[in-house]
């Protein structure tokens, strides 16, 4: 199989790269422009932990083709940080003890920023709807939805995050 050069716009920058047709976009991210942030767990679309977004919808890289992505604005789990300080929904998750092992994280966060860009004060129940394509085994969920909730409005008296903010 003959290998191709092509362009990704990846967090507001152009990357070119050298890939096989058959090379998906996670396989590029992690491995040839060191984006480590999004995981491979499933490597069938079902987990959620390579959840990037492409033109500001949440896509599975590791069934995205990085061929696909070549017009297409990327923006990755890295992307949601301006430099060295977290994004509101990144703290919140922080705060509020949603990021356990870590591995579901990237992925939760970035059907998250999705979410709260399309509908900036969601109810419980549209959170848990936006997550349901994301698996964690460590926390439950309740921790998730709550930090995701705090990223939307943040409340006086929500928990015990006020005194870290």
């Amino acid at each position: 199989m003959e290998k191709i050069e092509i362009t990704l716009n990846i967090n507001g920058k152009p990357h070119e790269v050298t890939i096989y047709p058959n090379d998906t976009l996670l396989d590029v991210l992690r491995d040839k422009l060191d984006l480590t942030g999004s995981k491979e767990s499933c490597g069938e679309g079902v987990c959620g932990s390579c959840t990037v977004h492409m033109d500001g919808k949440p896509v599975r890289a590791c069934l995205t083709l990085a061929m696909e992505a070549q017009d297409a604005e990327i923006k990755t789990v890295e992307g949601l940080a301006n430099g060295d300080e977290l994004s509101n929904l990144q703290q919140s998750f922080i705060d509020h003890g949603a990021v356990q092992c870590g591995f579901c994280t990237p992925g939760m966060l970035m059907s998250a920023d999705a979410l709260l860009r399309e509908n900036p004060k969601p109810d419980e129940k549209t959170i848990r709807k936006a997550l349901a394509g994301n698996i964690c085994r460590c926390t439950g969920y309740a921790k998730i939805v709550q930090a995701v909730a705090h990223a939307a409005q943040p409340q006086d008296n929500c928990c015990d995050c006020k005194s870290k903010e």
